[in-house]
């Protein structure tokens, strides 16, 4: 064996933890050359923002000093150079990897605060990003990010974005000062009109990540957007009230049809800690990210407590991933955009198996993502059904009697939902949504 191959093999046990995989199989090791005992490679990884980089990179250099021979080990961290799928959406666009939707479908949660601080902590984490404010009636993210801004100019038929801390910015706040300022007083063709030029004919150059704050509720914009260019991912901002539970459903349901997959919630105002005590207080009740998660199965939730420093700095035009980094509150951002890169690098290069639901000859199987084949009762999977008409969202108490389910039930209609769940539409005329974690509990029912 040859001293390329001894470090090849000392580098497979070394598995990326969401791709399954160890990093040789994976083809992360690139140029590698060995010279007088020194070891030099690249470690080419999914993306520069990869949460276990620095992970990587130790384990790399411990498990090739193991070998006898090896005088030292110079590796370089590098991020995969995977072309974009948005070259046919316009020039703009051309050189932009991952288009992530952050959306809330009703005002007021904090979803823009959270969408710029998503994007602060990707260009802390050495991703380049981009900023898209969707939102034309009431634009924020000029607001929110005090970026130096002397209007807007073109080059080569492309508008430049604002920049602001190496992120290139672009709202309609900004070409609406362009022409001297005023409410956006505008029929729905124009709006998509004004959307489709911001969004496709700025130049983003490239970007590892473009972030579109979306606006609230499932109109034109969103059906604009989710029909013009292929968003790769959506993630979902809330806050513990039913009200805002109701309207984050018709968001998940929206982005499925539209076949975007939510990878994650994000749950803001979940409680407050006050200055004399350590007690939470659910000053606006609680449940709504729980009750998302057992819905739809999306497996990455997070909550932020009311911080009076998000709003003063948000207000400030400072995000509070730049002002105030060390933060409890800035630490939380990170895992949650810790998160979100996991889970497109998932969907970008895992290729893992999903779950299958089907019914053949009365018989409803489940196939897990380990290839296991199981029966389930079509039965009583409906009568552990969670939607609003079977359980009661705020209590969490039984509203469905089992007894009301016949034996005889089927589904007629089985489709995926997301990455993590799936709907059935039953022969008594209801639809549910089960999460794969609940169906992997109900194998033996």
């Amino acid at each position: 064996m040859n001293k390329s191959d001894e470090v090849l093999n000392k580098l497979k046990v070394i598995i990326d933890p969401d791709l399954g995989k160890d990093i040789v199989t994976l083809g992360f090791i690139k140029n590698l050359t060995i010279t007088k005992g020194i070891v030099s490679f690249d470690l080419e990884l999914t993306t520069p923002a990869c949460p276990v980089k620095e992970q990587f990179r130790a384990d790399c250099k411990r498990v090739i000093s193991e070998l006898s021979w090896v005088k030292d080990v110079l590796l370089t961290l590098t991020s995969s150079k995977r072309s974009s799928a948005l070259n046919r959406t316009g020039k703009g666009l051309e050189n932009v990897k991952n288009i992530v939707a952050v959306a809330s479908c009703k005002g007021g949660v904090g979803k823009s605060t959270t969408a710029v601080n998503i994007a602060c902590s990707l260009s802390k984490k050495g991703a380049s990003v981009g900023i898209f404010d969707a939102d034309i009636y009431g634009p924020s993210l000029a607001t929110l990010v005090d970026a130096p801004f002397n209007g807007l100019f073109q080059q080569n038929d492309l508008i430049i974005p604002v920049e602001y801390h190496d992120m290139k910015l672009m709202s309609f706040a900004y070409a609406s000062a362009n022409a001297g300022g005023g409410p956006a007083i505008l029929r729905g063709p124009m709006v998509t009109q004004i959307i489709n030029q911001l969004l496709t004919g700025t130049k983003w150059g490239e970007l590892d990540y473009l972030i579109i704050d979306m606006p609230p509720g499932t109109g034109d914009i969103q059906l604009t957007l989710s029909q013009l260019i292929p968003v790769t991912a959506a993630v979902i901002i809330t806050t513990p009230q039913h009200l805002s539970f109701i309207d984050v459903k018709k968001g998940i349901q929206m982005f499925d049809q539209m076949k975007i997959p939510t990878i994650a919630v994000f749950e803001n105002m979940s409680y407050f800690v006050c200055n004399s005590c350590s007690e939470k207080h659910e000053i606006f009740g609680s449940g709504s990210r729980k009750k998302l998660v057992e819905q739809f199965g999306i497996k990455n939730s997070f909550s932020m407590p009311l911080d009076e420093e998000i709003s003063a700095f948000s207000d400030s035009g400072t995000p509070l991933i730049i002002a105030r980094p060390d933060s409890n509150s800035a630490k939380e951002y990170n895992h949650f955009t810790d998160s979100v890169v996991r889970e497109i690098s998932k969907i970008n290069f895992a290729n893992l198996p999903k779950p299958e639901v089907s019914f053949n000859d009365g018989t409803l199987y489940y196939k897990s993502e380990n290839g296991d084949g199981n029966v389930i009762n079509p039965a009583n999977l409906r009568r552990h059904c969670r939607c609003a008409q079977c359980i009661n969202e705020i209590t969490g108490e039984q509203i469905l009697n089992h007894d009301d389910v016949d034996d005889s039930i089927i589904p007629n209609e089985i489709k995926p939902m997301g990455n993590y769940a799936v709907s059935i539409y039953w022969s008594d005329g209801h639809s549910s949504i089960f999460p794969y974690a609940m169906l992997n509990e109900l194998i033996t029912l």
